[in-house]
């Protein structure tokens, strides 16, 4: 054997994002991330420009609502971040940040963001997951506006999510 041991590395994956409010498509990325590493980091942005509807422990509290099943098999945490994003990824440990696309128009901003990333810091990898199709029309600025006017979101969050969309605009 060369010398070299027969164990994989411990890979841990940060799944960053604003999560405001976190959406289907983000769980779909969730759940397919989580098969390509042994630790799942979820940074949730403190992302002042973003103007969040949903404050920053309200953000972390849905998102530790959703991760919960996904403990039974995987180490999974979240935590929030302000910052560059490579710093976060390295104090987490990562060695892989995980990004979801859902159309051309969001591959532009994430490959730019993937190329300063790998001059920032040439050992964390950038994994780009395609959204599956029946959530490449769901973002969150949509979510909020249908129900800011009264729409269905159901189709689009968790319940839990819904309730606290309706809860917020009603």
């Amino acid at each position: 054997m060369n010398g070299m041991s027969a164990q994989t590395p411990y890979r841990i994956a940060l799944y960053p994002g604003t999560f405001d409010p976190m959406t289907l498509g983000h769980l779909d990325i969730l759940k397919r991330a989580s098969r390509l590493c042994d630790k799942l980091v979820v940074g949730v942005a403190i992302n002042r420009g973003k103007n969040p509807l949903f404050s920053l422990d309200e953000r972390v509290e849905m998102v530790e609502h959703v991760v919960a099943p996904f403990r039974s098999r995987i180490e999974v945490e979240v935590k929030p971040f302000e910052g560059l994003l490579i710093h976060f990824v390295e104090s987490c440990g990562a060695s892989m940040i995980v990004r979801g696309l859902r159309a051309v128009s969001d591959f532009e901003y994430e490959f730019q963001m993937a190329g300063m990333n790998d001059r920032l810091n040439p050992d964390i990898e950038t994994v780009f997951l395609m959204a599956d199709p029946q959530f490449q029309t769901i973002a969150s600025r949509l979510v909020k506006e249908i129900a800011r006017l009264g729409g269905n979101v159901d189709p689009f969050v968790t319940p839990e999510v819904a309730k606290r969309l309706k809860d917020r605009f009603t």
